[in-house]
């Protein structure tokens, strides 16, 4: 649909255009009507950020009337017809710092001017476009797109102050939306962040952050929990266990090449890995292996990891805890039952004393304790 404003009414939107231009190039600290207002959601390592002025409805009709349907001639500027600048005043600003997919579509890594085509059949078309520093959409060229996303709206209860949220966030998306009146107009952003993550892990190496051999670990357990290269996460694992200044082999790097190992099917390599490493361990890193053990299905094998940990740290918390949950887990309630007590004797404080009272009332009860 199109709408061509009388003279009059193009001669009072240059007008008020003007003097808005005026104050604002003057002093931009004044107070506005619709102020502005800027929220941002995270998405792994994504930063999205929408930059919006917020107009409130008083009472006026919005949506047909305030905020036209379709593209209209705004009678000024250089655009003979234009979308919705999707706020109040200057453009709308969408930035992101990482590729998203929006509607199966690849939006680069930027910053955008924000517009939106409002149809009368609830429906909507969100545009993005390079030319983000204009006034509203009196400047709206097509040429500038970047991305056209079409989305149908929503009915919501009424916002009085034009809104913009962030929902649904998950590991790898969110919901965008604008509110306003009684509709929401909404859009899902995706990004790939396991290979944003890698991207950014591979620049950091050879920064600052490179020069620590924690960086290095973390590098490889996060290729290797989120189903990146294994050889690249074996070689940073490497750097870190030797070959490097600041390289030294400790239990936690041994213990994520020993799985990187494992998970790429050279199982023995991986074993005589871990036995290697054990002596490095402290206690609590012993234990946290044998729990890790049960998690994974490997009873018997945890419970001779806590059998090891209760022979090289003698009497020392928490191995007897960790011999009842090996124990336990192998179905020896009696036995894991006589460590848990005494294992109430040593524990350090009272959440583990209470841990510990509630796994006797289970193992009483004949209920694994894992």
């Amino acid at each position: 649909m199109r709408k061509n404003y009388s003279a009059l009414t193009a001669k009072i939107l240059i007008a008020l255009f003007f003097v808005s231009g005026y104050a604002v190039a003057q002093l931009n600290f004044l107070p506005r009507g619709s102020q502005m207002a800027k929220v941002s959601q995270r998405i792994g390592n994504t930063d999205v950020t929408v930059v919006y002025s917020r107009p409130s409805v008083n009472d006026r009709e919005v949506w047909g009337t305030l905020v036209p349907y379709g593209m209209n001639n705004l009678g000024f500027g250089t655009a003979s017809e234009s979308p919705w600048r999707a706020g109040a005043n200057e453009n709308t600003i969408f930035k992101t710092t990482h590729d998203l997919t929006v509607g199966g579509k690849t939006l680069p890594a930027g910053k955008y001017g924000l517009h939106m085509i409002v149809n009368e059949d609830n429906s909507a078309t969100i545009i993005f476009s390079k030319n983000h520093d204009a006034w509203g959409s009196y400047f709206y060229d097509p040429a500038d797109d970047v991305l056209r996303v079409d989305v149908e709206t929503k009915e919501v209860s009424h916002v009085e102050q034009l809104t913009y949220l962030f929902t649904d966030v998950d590991a790898n998306s969110a919901v965008v939306s604008l509110n306003w009146e009684k509709k929401q107009i909404p859009l899902k952003v995706e990004t790939d962040v396991t290979n944003n993550v890698l991207a950014e892990i591979r620049q950091q190496l050879q920064t600052t952050p490179g020069f620590a051999r924690q960086s290095w670990e973390q590098a490889a357990n996060f290729a290797l929990n989120n189903d990146g290269d294994l050889d690249e996460a074996l070689a940073w694992v490497d750097a870190a266990i030797a070959g490097q200044f600041f390289s030294q082999k400790t239990f936690n790097n041994l213990s994520i090449k020993s799985q990187i190992l494992a998970k790429q099917g050279k199982t023995a390599e991986a074993e005589a890995l871990m036995k290697e490493a054990l002596p490095l361990a402290t206690v609590f890193q012993v234990h946290g292996y044998g729990r890790q053990l049960i998690a994974q299905g490997q009873a018997d094998k945890a419970l001779e990891i806590f059998k090891w940990n209760a022979k090289n740290n003698k009497d020392t918390w928490p191995v007897d805890f960790g011999l009842a949950r090996g124990y336990s887990a192998v179905g020896d309630y009696k036995t894991a039952l006589k460590h848990l007590k005494i294992a109430a004797g040593r524990a350090p404080d009272q959440p583990n004393k209470d841990a510990i009272a509630a796994n006797i009332t289970k193992l009483e009860q004949g209920t694994d304790i894992n």
